[in-house]
């Protein structure tokens, strides 16, 4: 007896389909999985095993083979516990085949016939649709799944014993309800907490209304943390298209509580003793890494060059294409990475290399030592430099800061609103259009970034004396898009371009 039911393998945010077979024989009573499966899969006929059991059925007494086609791709994870089961179960005549045929089936059994929730239920959702089958998932990740299309049939169930009921008429399954999280502000954080450091949030500001990289560079305890924590709140809720981008890979990463999809945007501080496979990604499964994780939102990394030279490295490709390439022996997949970078650092060890009575004797080589950890490339891919010098007893003696992060907030979302309208007009090839000044390239650039002739010669010459690259020189007129668009002007003035060069350190250690 031969019964099939589909199921899906992981390749990034891609889905391959998978076919479990599964046949019962005479000969030697075993239970056997072939179709390279790794130690989960395999460890599946015992939980498989123990379900049945709790559920009164017992295994027949024949060679068991379950097939997991095709067999030339690696099978990881226990997702597979479901179809297999579901596969048996057909095979013992107990489910009907022809019914288990129009399903994809994901999830983990417990030795008690519950199912537990898995990861990737969202892009594995969106797979069964192309192919125009249901899905069969835990109760836990309905929420997610019935995002991925209207016309998809989900059954979300708590059991296997629900899922026997359900193809035998005596139990229906109701369709779960979408969810999806809040956006409202979800910490107390305010910039009205913040006392102090203008320049600092004026920076701030520009980089969240064109979604530009930022570095803040100043002592230990100036407010850098302070000021990245604070950005979350500024930034506009996702896109309906980013927020299924975004919940895809935090899926993959089984990230999503209760399977309600993201609507605020990602904000993602790994610590910097974080390796290369936890920031870009890999690992034994290619899982995606942090960068990946905080796609359409901030990636913020304190104390920035204590991270290893090779994990700062390993993010130049990722920052200029968006994307995050992991090729290893076993995988070549890709995941999504366009992310806002933001970065805070000292400007030495010691953190006080501008006050001659706080800073250690190896002034100023151990600064050049410890900024020589950041690649001048790396450097190069940030749009705003800015200095966040100490704060002063007289500056924390001020009363509170009138405008908070609701106001700020508002005119973020208006200079991204024009920014939606102007890319929205230019999208007339079908490629992927930029959502941000930040993502402006090319004749694109030159078309909504050209100055006047004042700015022009201004940025002509600064360009000059201050050695910039061609990609310094993008990046400036990228700032100064930005600038005009928060004032509301549609052309580039000098004004804009002197601002934008601003954030251009001419050295690392001044």
């Amino acid at each position: 007896m031969l019964a099939r039911v589909g199921t899906v393998a992981f390749e990034g945010t891609s889905v391959l389909p998978i076919d479990v077979q599964v046949q019962l024989t005479s000969g030697v009573v075993v239970f056997n999985i072939v179709g390279l499966p790794d130690k989960a899969v395999a460890e599946s006929r015992e939980r498989v095993r123990g379900a049945l059991h709790a559920l009164g059925l017992a295994l027949p007494a024949k060679r068991i083979t379950v097939n997991l086609a095709p067999a030339d791709v690696v099978k990881e994870g226990s997702h597979y516990d479901l179809p297999i089961a579901l596969a048996t179960l057909a095979a013992m005549d107990v489910l009907p085949r022809e019914e288990l045929s129009r399903f994809v089936a994901l999830g983990e059994l417990g030795l008690d016939g519950a199912l537990a929730s898995v990861a990737g239920i969202l892009p594995a959702a969106m797979g069964a649709g192309a192919e125009e089958k249901g899905l069969i998932c835990p109760q836990m990740n309905g929420g997610e799944a019935v995002w991925a299309g209207e016309g998809l049939e989900v059954l979300a169930a708590p059991t296997l014993l629900s899922i026997i009921n359900h193809f035998k008429g005596l139990q229906v399954i109701p369709c779960p309800e979408a969810r999806i999280q809040a956006h409202g502000p979800a910490t107390t954080l305010d910039l009205k907490d913040i006392k102090g450091q203008e320049t600092a949030k004026r920076a701030l500001e520009v980089a969240a209304a064109g979604g530009h990289n930022l570095l803040m560079i100043g002592p230990p305890g100036s407010g850098k943390s302070m000021l990245a924590s604070r950005l979350p709140d500024l930034l506009p809720p996702l896109a309906p298209d980013e927020a299924l981008e975004v919940s895809m890979v935090h899926s993959l990463a089984g990230l999503l509580e209760g399977g309600k999809l993201l609507r605020r945007r990602p904000f993602r501080d790994p610590h910097h003793s974080a390796t290369l496979p936890a920031l870009i990604g890999g690992g034994v499964r290619a899982r995606p890494g942090e960068i990946s994780l905080a796609h359409h939102g901030v990636l913020f990394l304190d104390e920035l060059p204590e991270f290893q030279r090779a994990t700062l490295e390993s993010l130049r490709q990722p920052l200029e294409t968006g994307r995050a390439v992991i090729a290893r022996a076993n995988h070549h997949v890709t995941y999504p990475a366009q992310v806002q970078l933001i970065a805070a650092m000292n400007p030495c060890r010691c953190g006080h290399l501008a006050d001659p009575e706080l800073c250690c004797g190896r002034a100023p080589k151990c600064a050049l030592d410890y900024q020589s950890r950041i690649s001048g490339p790396l450097f190069d891919r940030i749009d705003c430099h800015v200095d966040v010098p100490a704060v002063t007893p007289a500056d924390l003696s001020l009363p509170p800061p009138r405008e908070d992060s609701a106001v700020v907030a508002k005119r973020i979302a208006a200079a991204r609103a024009v920014q939606q309208e102007r890319y929205g007009e230019e999208e007339k090839d079908g490629s992927k259009r930029p959502r941000t000044n930040a993502q402006a390239d090319g004749a694109l650039l030159e078309k909504i970034a050209t100055p006047d002739q004042a700015g022009h010669a201004l940025l002509m010459q600064a360009a000059e004396q201050m050695k910039l690259t061609a990609r310094g020189y993008h990046r400036v007129l990228r700032v100064a898009r930005t600038l005009a668009d928060m004032d509301g002007s549609d052309g580039i003035a000098r004004v804009h371009i002197a601002e934008a060069l601003s954030y251009r350190r001419i050295s690392f250690t001044k």
